[in-house]
């Protein structure tokens, strides 16, 4: 048990790192919009999900409902789910229910990313030690970024604060570049935004975005299909 740990903390340790930076920025957006140090802290630990907690303070400084948050959420991190299901096919049979339900606080891309590439069964140590790691870095980035958010001049936390975004930039960049379809299906929602942005302001902007990522998955299903093959192959 105690080896699975170890070795769990080991390969978070590359993810704590790269959480750090972008949950720092995540701090500083947060108490730019008026959220405080200790609840950006809280809204991490609780949480751990970037694009989440990113969307999640623009409707709280907007004074969206509690319906439209849910919503929102729902819509941005519903692939979570689909990476526990994925990921339930791989567990050690020492992962019994509670088990189960403490790992699934934590299962993030990277997190899932590289317990996917693990050929031996994952055990709950092992996942518990890869989740501190990651969540460690996750809180302990929000927290430095939003004391610094209070302490730095306003421009360079402004600054600071587009680190969350780069991120966002890097994850859709490169399968872009790969895919036809992953371009088209981003293109589309940038101009859905747009307009929703400029021309249809009545639409609050939690429900905007859920209806310019629905909208334009939904196109992409239907003009660049994945074939059964495909799926095989990968």
């Amino acid at each position: 048990m105690k080896k699975d740990l170890v070795k769990g903390m080991s390969h978070g340790i590359p993810i704590m790192l790269g959480y750090l930076s972008v949950s720092f920025g995540f701090g500083i957006t947060a108490v730019s919009k008026g959220i405080g140090p200790l609840w950006a802290f809280l809204i991490s630990l609780t949480n751990v999900t970037s694009a989440g907690q990113a969307k999640g303070v623009d409707i709280i400084e907007a004074g969206g409902t509690l319906l439209e948050m849910i919503l929102v959420q729902i819509t941005i991190n519903i692939r979570y789910s689909l990476m526990a299901v994925s990921l339930s096919q791989k567990l050690d049979k020492k992962f019994t229910t509670p088990h189960r339900l403490a790992a699934s606080y934590c299962i993030t891309d990277e997190i899932f990313a590289v317990c996917a590439s693990q050929t031996a069964p994952l055990t709950p140590a092992y996942m518990y030690g890869l989740i501190i790691t990651a969540v460690l870095g996750w809180v302990s980035g929000t927290a430095m970024g939003a004391v610094a958010g209070q302490l730095l001049p306003a421009a360079i936390s402004s600054a600071l604060g587009l680190v969350l975004y780069g991120m966002f930039i890097a994850i859709v960049i490169p399968p872009c570049k790969k895919e036809r379809g992953v371009l088209a299906v981003s293109l589309a929602a940038v101009v859905l935004s747009m307009v929703f942005h400029y021309y249809i302001k009545a639409v609050s902007d939690g429900f905007a975005m859920m209806i310019c990522a629905i909208a334009a998955s939904l196109a992409g299903a239907w003009l660049f299909p994945v074939k059964d093959t495909e799926v095989a192959e990968e």
